[in-house]
């Protein structure tokens, strides 16, 4: 972008989508009646009056005086006349104070119980493609734990030769390797089938992070064990919860990059996060990565448990269940401008989003600004990984204009990311899970982006 003094080529301001929008009254009439179509548009109603309070540049700091210069520049700040606090304050470092807004986030109504519920990343806060442990998204079936690493075991069993328990200080002492995925809820996207239902993207692509996480390849334990790889073609985890979550993982891929992994982003797994042990299952939905893994059985033939026939299946148009469509398909998402902010200015923004693909590397992301009429390629900024986030960006002179932001991902093996006509073509309008259709942000002339769909 050249360096001029014309204002289209100035970098816009943008502001932050507000946060808490949803009062405590009606976060509780959502839980009791849910999120029915008017009960939908009155949560847009409300976040758009949550907005306005921001409007005016409440976020930003305010534009330099005319003429007498910056006094912010000019005079000394409090912090560069006084002594700082003196080092391991924090024993454990926070966040800044000014950043306490992005958090994860409930949204209400999906759920009766909090201890079955969701708490959604805020990716439009965030920067490359790391997920901050304290921000990693929660999806429990009975609460979390808080487990004593001493207490807890594994135990591999089924068609092996010599069926095991093993100890946390058994597991750290095999092998490990550290590998960058991400994971997705199978359910991410999944109120946006009918139509446009949540306003942020925190809220509608919120269920899916991106860490390093730390531990031994399943298979150096399976070959600890003896295990049947020729019989034994299915495994079944389960982890140490009240809600005795179980999943059928293929032989194929526990032999390929699954992990039991105890650690994210260089320490021990947060409890949330499944602590002291879990799966990690790359490029599959969340709901196979078993937290609080304590038992791995080598069988024979799917174990077909009740969050694999009662949940996790797409519905069909016809009324049947499909199975076993565990494979997170390639997508992406503009993070900013994105729902909920808004552009202040004319100018130079940065459209900045992720990609992902359960199936390996991301190729290409294009992105377009009149609802996918034209596209034009995105940089895709390193590393690039497989099953891993990818970072995208792209440059854009917004000139007041109405626009429509989308972004469609390519993945290694050459599937496309599709529109949404194409996705209910398929799957029709009635499910819940797996929907990876292109997201549009509508920018309004008055700079305002808002959640819509487009076919």
């Amino acid at each position: 972008m050249s360096k001029t003094s014309d204002s289209a080529s100035r970098a816009g301001r943008l502001r932050r989508a507000p946060e808490n929008f949803v009062d405590s009254t009606l976060a509780d009439d959502i839980a009791r009646d849910g999120l029915n179509p008017t009960r939908r548009n009155f949560l847009q109603r409300s976040f758009l009056a949550a907005g306005a309070a921001l409007a005016g540049g409440a976020a930003f700091a305010a534009d330099a005086p005319k003429g007498a210069g910056d006094p912010m520049i000019l005079e000394p700040r409090p912090w560069a006349t006084s002594l700082g606090q003196p080092v391991a304050a924090r024993p454990y470092g926070m966040p800044s104070k000014f950043e306490a807004n992005l958090q994860r986030r409930q949204s209400p109504g999906l759920t009766q119980t909090a201890q079955a519920s969701v708490a959604f990343t805020p990716l439009q806060g965030l920067f490359g493609i790391i997920t901050p442990s304290g921000l990693h998204f929660e999806r429990h079936h009975q609460g979390w734990q808080e487990i004593d690493p001493t207490q807890h075991r594994l135990m591999v069993h089924g068609l092996v030769r010599e069926a095991k328990v093993y100890t946390m200080d058994d597991i750290m002492r095999l092998p490990s390797v550290s590998r960058m995925h991400f994971i997705e809820c199978g359910a991410n996207t999944g109120m946006e089938w009918g139509n446009a239902a949540v306003p942020t993207v925190q809220y509608t692509h919120g269920m899916l992070s991106c860490c390093e996480f730390t531990g031994v390849p399943l298979s150096v334990l399976l070959d600890d064990v003896g295990a049947d790889t020729k019989r034994g073609q299915y495994l079944l985890a389960e982890g140490g919860d009240g809600s005795g979550m179980t999943r059928t993982i293929s032989m194929e891929a526990a032999l390929s990059d699954v992990l039991v992994a105890w650690g994210m982003n260089g320490e021990m797994l947060r409890p949330e996060n499944g602590y002291p042990l879990r799966l990690v299952v790359p490029g599959v939905q969340g709901v196979s990565w078993v937290k609080w893994l304590r038992r791995i059985k080598v069988g024979d033939a799917p174990w077909n448990t009740k969050d694999e026939t009662s949940h996790y299946v797409d519905l069909m148009p016809d009324g049947q269940h499909r199975q076993y469509t565990s494979i997170q398909e390639c997508k992406s998402v503009i993070t900013s401008p994105s729902g909920g902010q808004a552009l202040l200015d004319r100018g130079y923004f940065n459209v900045t989003g992720l990609a992902w693909s359960g199936r390996g590397r991301i190729k290409r992301v294009d992105v377009s600004t009149d609802g996918g009429k034209t596209w034009r390629a995105a940089r895709l900024e390193s590393p690039v990984l497989p099953k891993c986030l990818t970072r995208f960006n792209f440059d854009w002179q917004w000139d007041g204009s109405p626009a429509l932001l989308q972004s469609r991902a390519v993945d290694e093996t050459g599937f496309v990311q599709p529109r949404y006509r194409q996705l209910r073509e398929v799957r029709g309008t009635k499910s819940i899970y797996h929907n990876n259709a292109i997201q549009t942000w509508q920018v309004a002339t008055n700079g305002e982006v808002t959640n819509v769909h487009v076919d």
